[in-house]
């Protein structure tokens, strides 16, 4: 993941944060943004090992692989979709016994009139 940085762009940053940091402060800043880096490093290490821990030895089994969304293109999704064969469709019975009933009764809404208003709300917008 280089976020389209070449070494030219890298470069010409350095070359800029050199000129605005000027030659005084050069090696406090190097030396900061060496500990940053480092920090940076031990802290997916520790991550990357507590992980380890926590998933325990099922994490080695993992194919990574197949998980990276860039391998999934959706028109051969698509066309693997339209061309595998159709599933049966489920009797009327099958689908009378999956579909559960209502637990609370449905309330019909209200009618307002002249007479009956909707509640108002003199604080609303």
């Amino acid at each position: 993941m280089t976020f389209g940085l070449t070494f030219e762009k890298l470069l010409l940053i350095g070359l800029i944060a050199v000129l605005i940091i000027g030659p005084e402060r050069l090696p406090r800043a190097a030396e900061g943004f060496s500990r940053m880096v480092r920090k940076a490093g031990e802290y997916l290490r520790s991550t990357k090992s507590r992980m380890r821990e926590e998933m325990g030895p099922e994490l080695d089994d993992v194919d990574w692989r197949k998980l990276d969304p860039r391998q999934y293109d959706p028109r051969r999704i698509i066309r693997d979709a339209l061309f595998e064969e159709p599933q049966p469709a489920a009797t009327p019975t099958q689908a009378r016994e999956t579909i559960a009933e209502p637990v609370a009764p449905r309330v019909l809404p209200q009618e307002f009139s002249a007479s009956n208003r909707p509640p108002f709300d003199p604080e609303a917008t």
